[in-house]
């Protein structure tokens, strides 16, 4: 015969703290796998817990079933549900005699992550339990039999815990980071994230294996990666990468996740507009931190997308300067992806393979017929091992493809210019543990550049992928009688001329006549041309063992309106022979310019639930107005939303300065982030960093049946 349960507590805020979860919620059961975590109940009469009945059951999906890992019946008397891979034990603080009996309950580290029901039954002729409500269960850093475990404490902190961060952009010679807003503990995130693995196509065609696939930190992130672009499913974010906006926003208007995961759930789960590289990253960094899987956003410059998958990429110039021909492949300035920490045991029976894995959910090839990659493991990347799952050879290829240069000539034929194998992958960056620093990691993907283990371990990677290697190295010519160099005469600031020089050098004893093509090109960060800005051809002699200096001169007036939707300019200089067509010269240069001084800072007492004031600041640069200007700003913990402000015009020489009220809701390390743009400029970033304290009186939570 069963008794009644008077009151049951879930300790919501006790459990949550515990489970590094409180920062979601207090308010409701929030816990990671493999952890215990307490429930009360308070019975009217003695309880006996070696005989009296206290069956619970945890559900979770469709069809929940013990076999697929779904669904787990546990309790009391001890033994009951033996087998059950769910644990539970009587608490120490239990006060059986009134009726008191608290439940130590462990999930198995291995359980399927997402929302689970809680029934209890105290009655063996019961047909079904009382429902106790719902709980979340997510992945488990601090659990060392926990497949997504990760051993530092700082590193946890870091790549779980921290709502803020860095991205990296620009190009090799000129990087630059952008504060990033990812507001995992944001108090909708969670339900989004689930709302995401639920609608995804795996999802909807096998629900009950979807569910109890959960359990899988490699699965969760491949799913993850196909959901955060919409090519093939109901996906996040719409890509474009044209330059043409309309009916969105440019993706260098986000500063963080939190608005495009809302508005994502908010118009049905119809793709947000628009997203780009870092965008699809950094809200796929937002995901997987809220899960619970360890993850950082990393940024590869000189990235190769290796479209054929020979593991090299070709490059087409013509003898005027430009490109004629669009080559499936390209190397993009940068590109971003994220790495997410877990162990491999579907690779290697060791521990070969576990560590970071890259994992890319820009949609730029298919993976086994879905727009996803990876999982791929670092460092199977590193030594070449493009034999293994998932995507590994179009990883490697990133960082590090051969790059062939070819000359396109009028009658369209083509020479090989040379063969490029250092300047893919460069400067791999991440941002440092704990602090705002940048971490170069690109000895985590290849060997070094140059090196006879680097070479060898390309060599190796072209026959895993069968493909012949061609045996080139270098110019393809004899020793060139011209060298040259674009030489920067100041550091190229947006809002004022740019100022360059060509300096060619004769290697031998003969005097040359050279035609010298200078062509500069707004280039958008993947590669692509999207608008000509200048070309100058000029006819030069180069007299024997001296120099030979030509400037380029670009002004604002002709690159600032050309540059609004794009990323960098390319400068390239083709140079030939007047009495020897077959010798060709190339040069290039990528230039980024450096973005007009924006400042943000928090003004007022740094503490929790007190007002504060983020103040902005900016002044034109130009001599004329800024018009259509357009301000926002946000920072997980700090403002519940998105903040924004606009100005009609800036005037010449006047100074905008806009004051933002805020009450900060979290405590911890925080960042405010301002975007600014207007019609003269574009993508203009600020952060600043606050530190809140808690606040010394906080009112009570509970979570009660």
């Amino acid at each position: 015969m069963g008794f009644d349960v008077g009151k049951v507590e879930l300790h919501c805020e006790k459990n949550n703290t515990a489970h590094n979860t409180n920062d979601i919620s207090v308010n409701r059961l929030i816990v990671r796998r493999g952890q215990s975590f307490l429930v009360t109940f308070d019975f009217h009469g003695p309880f006996r817990s070696t005989t009296d009945l206290l069956e619970l059951t945890v559900e979770t999906g469709p069809q929940p079933s013990e076999a697929l890992g779904t669904r787990s019946v546990f309790g009391l008397p001890e033994g009951r549900g033996k087998g059950s891979s769910w644990k539970v034990k009587v608490h120490q603080g239990s006060v059986l005699p009134v009726g008191s009996i608290t439940l130590d309950i462990t999930s198995p580290a291995d359980a399927p992550v997402g929302e689970y029901s809680l029934s209890v039954k105290t009655s063996a002729t019961a047909s079904v339990g009382s429902s106790l409500g719902k709980l979340l269960l997510l992945f488990n850093p601090w659990c060392q039999e926990d497949w997504v475990h990760l051993p530092e404490e700082e590193e946890r902190q870091e790549y779980v815990m921290r709502e803020q961060g860095l991205v990296y952009k620009g190009s090799e010679k000129y990087i630059g980071s952008m504060a990033w807003n990812f507001g995992q503990f944001e108090d909708d995130i969670v339900d989004i994230c689930l709302k995401l693995l639920d609608v995804n196509p795996k999802c909807l065609s096998d629900p009950a294996k979807d569910f109890s696939a959960r359990c899988n930190p490699i699965y969760v992130s491949r799913v993850v990666s196909a959901m955060i672009n919409a090519n093939d499913d109901r996906g996040v974010l719409m890509g474009r990468w044209d330059g043409q906006y309309d009916g969105g926003m440019s993706p260098t208007h986000w500063n963080g996740s939190v608005e495009v995961l809302r508005r994502w759930l908010k118009y049905g789960g119809n793709p947000v507009k628009y997203g780009q590289c870092w965008v699809f990253a950094a809200v796929m960094c937002t995901v997987l931190r809220c899960l619970g899987i360890p993850c950082r956003v990393v940024t590869n410059f000189q990235s190769a997308h290796d479209t054929d998958k020979n593991l090299t990429i070709d490059d087409f110039f013509s003898d005027y300067g430009v490109r004629p021909k669009k080559s499936p492949d390209s190397v993009w300035n940068y590109h971003v992806w994220v790495e997410a920490w877990m162990t491999r045991p579907d690779l290697s029976a060791g521990s070969l393979y576990d560590g970071w894995q890259a994992v890319d959910p820009t949609p730029q090839e298919k993976s086994t017929g879905v727009y996803c990659c990876g999982p791929a493991p670092v460092k199977a990347i590193l030594q070449g091992h493009v034999d293994l799952k998932y995507d590994v050879p179009f990883v490697f290829a990133e960082v590090n493809a051969d790059r062939v240069t070819w000359m396109v000539f009028a009658d369209g034929s083509k020479k090989n210019i040379f063969t490029d194998s250092v300047s893919v992958g460069q400067n791999i960056s991440t941002k440092a543990v704990g602090s705002d620093k940048r971490v170069d990691i690109t000895a985590n993907y290849k060997h070094a550049e140059g090196t006879e283990k680097e070479r060898a371990v390309y060599s190796q990677a072209v026959k895993k992928v069968n493909i012949p290697e061609e045996n080139s190295n270098g110019i393809h010519d004899d020793k060139p009688g011209v060298s040259m160099k674009i030489v920067e005469l100041t550091k190229p600031v947006s809002g004022k001329d740019i100022d360059l020089e060509l300096v060619l050098n004769s290697n031998d004893s003969e005097t040359r006549t050279l035609v010298i093509n200078v062509n500069v090109q707004a280039m958008r960060y993947n590669g692509i041309p999207s608008s000509q800005i200048q070309t100058e051809l000029k006819e030069q002699k180069l007299l024997p063992k001296q120099d030979l200096t030509i400037p380029i001169h670009i002004p604002f007036s002709v690159y600032g309106e050309k540059m609004r939707e794009s990323n960098s300019i390319k400068v390239s200089a083709v140079v030939t022979d007047k009495d020897n067509s077959g010798a060709v010269y190339i040069t290039e240069k990528d230039l980024v310019s450096q973005s007009p001084l924006l400042t943000i800072k928090a003004i007022g007492s740094e503490l929790q639930y007190s007002d504060m004031m983020a103040e902005v600041v900016f002044d034109n640069p130009l001599s004329e107005g800024l018009r259509d200007c357009f301000i926002t700003v946000t920072g997980s913990g700090l403002l519940t939303g998105t903040m924004e402000a606009r100005t009609p015009l800036i005037k010449q020489g006047q100074r905008l300065c806009v004051k933002i009220p805020f009450t900060p809701y979290r405590p911890g390390p925080k960042k405010l982030v301002v975007g600014f743009n207007c019609d003269q400029f574009r993508d203009i970033k600020a952060s600043c960093n606050v530190y809140i304290k808690p606040s010394p009186v906080l009112s009570p939570h509970c979570c009660r049946m």
